[in-house]
This record gives structure tokens, C-alpha cells and sequence, in this order.
């Protein structure tokens, strides 16, 4: 744990030194990225669709535990500190606008979902772990193993929510078969992470019982967990070597949102963080916006609008000025996962090598 807190210290080092700013001015540019996204939800808190408000939830949550933690170390550090508790302000003025914009837009997703709706359901790591490399697939399936309208089904189920008054922490057995098949793919493999994760902070105990097979005998919720951001970590790795693309590059910020928030630590590389900052729009502040579609949008939306009973895909939505509402969530999200962790680890870091 020491080895790897003073490797954090390192890097930090490192990427300051490699774009002429010093760990404090890592930590503004993280800052001011945030600023802006903040921004972007206010002005399109009515289009965002429900990814994107859990999105900036999870940051919420992030900066709230940053704010409470915070290093009173000199001056620069507590005035990004004031800085931190103003964005916090910011966000809770435009959660209660997005928040209600969703209950009326899509009221059935909005039920299913509400528990998710709080920035108090999100839990921030306590304490880290690093990934291993030795349980990384020895191959993946070329498609997702299941589709989004299962994913949400086992996740209602978890929450309580497939019904009125449901009982909460229900797992079925094709639900637990789904979440713990090995060799899962993309966002297959992040939901699969994120089942886990959302049972736990849902207070359910035991979501592997029974499981009866003998291969499994030993497995924990937390070992499922390490399997999965291993995997997601070598598909990182893979994404990098080959070059970001736009096909990529949503699921690359997904894992590293999703893994950090799960307490795995070497997401949170220096370099990957520069990736994540380039990626913002200067104009309007999110994240994934093509401004070649943003006319065709306008008026694809307006034809869905047309259409009875139309259904409001819960993980993308491009927004009216050609931004993705889901890279824009995974993005925002991240970032808050690197200042919690960079601030977390910032008076450890500054401790004698005794």
C-alpha cells in the first residue's frame, strides 16, 4: 500500500512535470474541467437523459467526500477547496431541475430507477486495491452476453423497484448466472461490475447464494469485482495501444469511472487523465460532441417527439448541440474519481520515507 501510494506521488509528479504545472495545477485543471461541465447540466438539465444525471451524481458524491477531506495544507489548497464547495453548491441547484425534468419525461425509467437518484446511494472508496493481471480472460466474446433491458431488470430487482413496494435484494438465478459469466465484453462486462456494486450499496448481503457450482466455491462479491476491473483494465490497456477512437473512447472513460469508484487505484493513471480533459468540447463544456450532427439531431429529436409512446433510451442520448449525454456522465464521474483520490492520497504522500 505505501509502494503504491508513493508511485501515486510519482505520477502526479510526472504528468505536472510533462505539462509545465505542479500538482496543484493538475488539480485546477480537473477543477475547471468540472466548472464547465457543471455548466453544460445546467443549461441542458432538461435533455440529459437518466445516465447522464447518474453520472453527475457519482461526481456529486465524489466531490462532497473531496470537500470533507480535504488537505488544510497552505493556501492554494484551501482556496481550490472554496473553489470545490461552489462547484458542490452549483450542481445541487441543477439536480433538482434535471431530477424533476426526468420524472416527467421518462416516469417509468424515473421509477425503476429512483434509489440510483440520490448522490447519497453513490459509496466512495475507503481504502484501495490495484487489479492482477493473472485473471485477465484468456479470451473475450466478440458481442455483449446480454442486453440493456435485462441489465435493468436484475438491477430492479436488486433495488426493489420492479414493482410497487418490491422487495429489494431479490437475485434470480438467471440474473446471478448473467452477472458472474466469465469472458464478457464492453459494457457487458462494466454492467456485470456494476450489478455488484449497486447490490452492495443497496444493502444487500450475500448476492452469490446459491451458487452451487464447485469452480465458484471460493468466490466472493469482492473477487468477482477484482476479475472484472482486471479484465476491464486489459481492455483499457488494449484501447490505448491501439489508439483512442470514437468507438472506444466512451467505454475507456466508463471503466476508468467505474473501476476507480469500485477502489481500484490504478485506473487513476496521469496519463489517462490528460485523455479525459482533451476530450472536452471548450464551447459548451461536454464531453463527445460531433457539431458535423448536432442540425440532424435537432430534428431527429423533434420527429421523436412525434411519436406516441416513444421510449427515451436510458444509456446515450446525443443532445440537441451534437454533445453524448453518456460520455459527458462517464467523464464528469471520472474526474471526480481522480481529485477524491489524488486529494486522499496527498498528505500520505508528503510523509517522510522513515
Amino acid at each position: 500500500m505505501r509502494t503504491s501510494r508513493l508511485l501515486l506521488a510519482a505520477a502526479l509528479a510526472l504528468v505536472a512535470a510533462g505539462s509545465g504545472g505542479s500538482q496543484a495545477e493538475v488539480i485546477d485543471d480537473i477543477l475547471g474541467s468540472l466548472s464547465r461541465g457543471a455548466s453544460f447540466l445546467e443549461l441542458q438539465h432538461e435533455h440529459i437523459n437518466l445516465d447522464g444525471v447518474v453520472g453527475f451524481l457519482m461526481l456529486q458524491a465524489e466531490l462532497k467526500e473531496a470537500v470533507r477531506t480535504w488537505p488544510h495544507s497552505d493556501p492554494v489548497s484551501w482556496a481550490q477547496r472554496t473553489s470545490a464547495v461552489a462547484l458542490v453548491r452549483h450542481l445541487d441547484r441543477s439536480f433538482e431541475k434535471a431530477v424533476a425534468a426526468l420524472q416527467q419525461n421518462d416516469p417509468k425509467y424515473y421509477q425503476e430507477f429512483e434509489p440510483l437518484l440520490s448522490w447519497r446511494f453513490w459509496q466512495i472508496p475507503q481504502e484501495w486495491s490495484s487489479t492482477d493481471a493473472s485473471l485477465v480472460y484468456p479470451s473475450t466474446m466478440t458481442t455483449e452476453c446480454y442486453d440493456e433491458q435485462l441489465s435493468d431488470k436484475c438491477l430492479t430487482l436488486l433495488l426493489g423497484t420492479w414493482k410497487m413496494k418490491g422487495t429489494p435484494c431479490i437475485v434470480t438465478k438467471p440474473c446471478r448466472d448473467t452477472m458472474t459469466r466469465f469472458g464478457c465484453p464492453h459494457y457487458s462486462l462494466s454492467h456485470q461490475l456494476l450489478y455488484f456494486m449497486i447490490g452492495k450499496m443497496r444493502g444487500c448481503s450475500n448476492l452469490l447464494k446459491g451458487d452451487m457450482r464447485p469452480s465458484r466455491s471460493n468466490m466472493t462479491e469482492r473477487s468477482y469485482q477484482k476479475i472484472f476491473c482486471s479484465n476491464m483494465m486489459k481492455t483499457n490497456q488494449d484501447i490505448i495501444g491501439d489508439g483512442l477512437t470514437e468507438q472506444t473512447v466512451d467505454i475507456f472513460i466508463e471503466n476508468i469511472l467505474i473501476c476507480g469508484l469500485a477502489g481500484f487505484s490504478d485506473f487513476y493513471k496521469a496519463d489517462w487523465l490528460q485523455h479525459i480533459l482533451r476530450l472536452q468540447d471548450d464551447e459548451v463544456g461536454c464531453f463527445g460532441r460531433d457539431k458535423s450532427i448536432a442540425s440532424q439531431i435537432i430534428g431527429d429529436e423533434l420527429l421523436e417527439q412525434l411519436q406516441p409512446h416513444s421510449r427515451v433510451k436510458r444509456r446515450e442520448k446525443i443532445l440537441p448541440d451534437g454533445c453524448s449525454s453518456h460520455m459527458t456522465a462517464v467523464a464528469v464521474g471520472a474526474l471526480g474519481g481522480y481529485l477524491n483520490y489524488y486529494l486522499a492520497e496527498q498528505d500520505i504522500t508528503k510523509r517522510p520515507l522513515s
